[in-house]
């Protein structure tokens, strides 16, 4: 039997903490900075958000398992923002953390310049922590862009800005001790909430990926003039972000597989050739998830419900146009998907590692789609309707699949079926683990229907869907139904007029 390369499925535990640490659920609010720098001379202010990073002393599996991180929405043109952004950390140790804040100026056309940051360290918790309540923090300037100090400098000699220093303001409270569910997580700390999402828009690569959008506010029928219609949909390209609640249960732990030598430099960014692959992709992440103003953002307070399924249902449009979706779910629970096609392949190094940001090690990667059901509950969500290698559905009357009308879709999520499976070269996801896979999202997206497919064993039925998926696209188009704005992340008359001309002479 040939050796298979190194990677995969990884089934390091997660350590044990030290005899005695308790585990607390902890919240940590942030609620606004005031006196920034300025982080743009030509509109003498900034785009600020929150970038923060949860330290402790619980050892992960791998020195390689990414941080606890959690980044803020952007507010715009404002040196004195508000966000009373909220962040449920679970596990966090007796023994104390080190909260990381930092403060960046967004700039979609270039990279965002760190504005200041604070430290804020709690060495020890307990039954009776007390907390902080609005504490504010000075931002120290060091390691901050040379631009915005520059620019604040000289904003600071016209009388522009009074403060020379910053300031970020931050609470945190204790909700209790998170319940060991013997789930092998007492050694880890997760995010546990809020449900977030977040869509990113990028034209330049919905002209790559050949996917549009309707004009905002058009009202033409589907029979009216097709050239017309041709006319005003706009190229764009959606990349979805769904932090869902956590934990991801601890069996999901995957590493990049090593099926080249050149695969492990460009993860560990060693060598010259490594460090120039591991650029691009941290790139191509950064302008696939670019965020800007067009960027949509939303929280589900709640947690698992109804409602978050049916968001979940909309960014992946509601089964229409036979879309097939790329996906990675982190370590941390955060869900990243985006269409994919042969364009995209085309166009990325590698689709999975550019999801994951060049990560050494996920939960979980592969593909999947929707299929809309004739009859919702054929069998009972989160059943599938069809029995595969992995999932075996109780005995029930037959069910098919509807056909895409003109008229709205529905929103009930019994009428959908999340077909998802194992399909990533790059990390090789265990497909005995697809059932975990699946009851982890049917915890998360209650009333969907799931169905689990092993790329290999199921190799033969996943081609024929997927096959039947991009029928029904090449009939169906690929008319996206979100309205995109068209500020930073757009792109000029002149622009659409230069592409056009290159794709009538490609």
């Amino acid at each position: 039997k040939d050796k298979q390369p190194e990677g995969g499925y990884d089934s390091t535990p997660i350590p044990k903490p030290p005899a005695g640490t308790i585990g607390y659920t902890v919240k940590f609010t942030f609620h606004s900075a005031s006196a920034l720098t300025i982080g743009d001379l030509g509109v003498m202010s900034s785009d600020p958000y929150i970038f923060a990073q949860l330290n402790t002393d619980l050892e992960p599996r791998h020195k390689e398992d990414p941080r606890l991180r959690f980044r803020s929405p952007t507010v715009h043109k404002n040196l004195n923002p508000t966000w009373n952004e909220e962040w449920i950390v679970a596990n966090v140790p007796s023994s104390g953390f080190r909260l990381k804040v930092r403060v960046y100026d967004e700039d979609p056309a270039d990279h965002d310049d760190m504005l200041g940051k604070a430290h804020i360290t709690v060495p020890s918790l307990d039954d009776n922590w007390a907390g902080f309540m609005k504490e504010s923090y000075k931002l120290t300037l060091r390691d901050s862009s040379k631009r915005a100090l520059f620019i604040r400098a000289v904003a600071r000699c016209f009388g522009v800005v009074k403060k020379f220093q910053g300031e970020v303001t931050v609470s945190a409270e204790l909700l209790g001790r998170t319940e060991n569910k013997n789930d092998g997580q007492n050694g880890k700390a997760y995010t546990l909430g809020p449900v977030r999402w977040c869509r990113h828009y990028s034209p330049i690569l919905g002209r790559l990926a050949n996917i549009k959008e309707p004009s905002e506010g058009d009202t033409r029928s589907p029979s009216a003039d097709k050239k017309h219609q041709q006319e005003v949909q706009k190229y764009n390209f959606q990349a979805n972000e769904f932090q869902l609640p956590g934990p991801v249960p601890a069996e999901l732990y995957h590493r990049f597989v090593e099926f080249r030598p050149w695969v492990k430099r460009m993860f560990t960014t060693t060598g010259f050739q490594g460090v120039l692959l591991g650029k691009a992709l941290h790139h191509q992440h950064n302008r696939v998830y670019n965020f800007s103003r067009d960027t949509v953002w939303g929280h589900f307070p709640q947690g698992p419900s109804e409602e978050m399924t049916k968001k979940f249902l909309e960014l992946a449009h509601y089964a229409q146009g036979g879309r097939i979706f790329t996906y990675i779910i982190t370590l941390d629970a955060l869900w990243r998907f985006t269409e994919t096609g042969p364009q995209i392949s085309i166009d990325m190094l590698s689709k999975h590692t550019m999801h994951s940001d060049v990560s050494i090690y996920i939960a979980f990667s592969g593909e999947f789609f929707l299929r809309r059901l004739k009859h919702p509950r054929r069998p009972p969500p989160p059943d599938p309707v069809d029995e595969t290698s992995q999932r075996h559905p109780p005995s029930h009357q037959a069910n098919e699949i509807e056909a895409e009308a003109e008229d709205e879709p529905p929103t009930d999520p019994a009428h959908y079926e999340l077909v998802i499976d194992n399909d990533s070269g790059t990390y090789r996801p265990n497909a005995q683990k697809l059932p975990l896979l699946a009851d982890f999202l049917a915890h998360c997206l209650p009333g969907l229907h799931i169905q689990t497919l092993d790329c290999q064993a199921d190799a033969d039925k996943m081609a024929k869907m997927k096959a039947a998926q991009r029928d029904r696209k090449k009939k169906t188009g690929d008319h996206v139904v979100y309205a995109q704005g068209d500020d930073s992340s757009s792109i000029s008359s002149e622009e659409h007029e230069a592409l056009d001309a290159a794709e009538q002479g490609g």
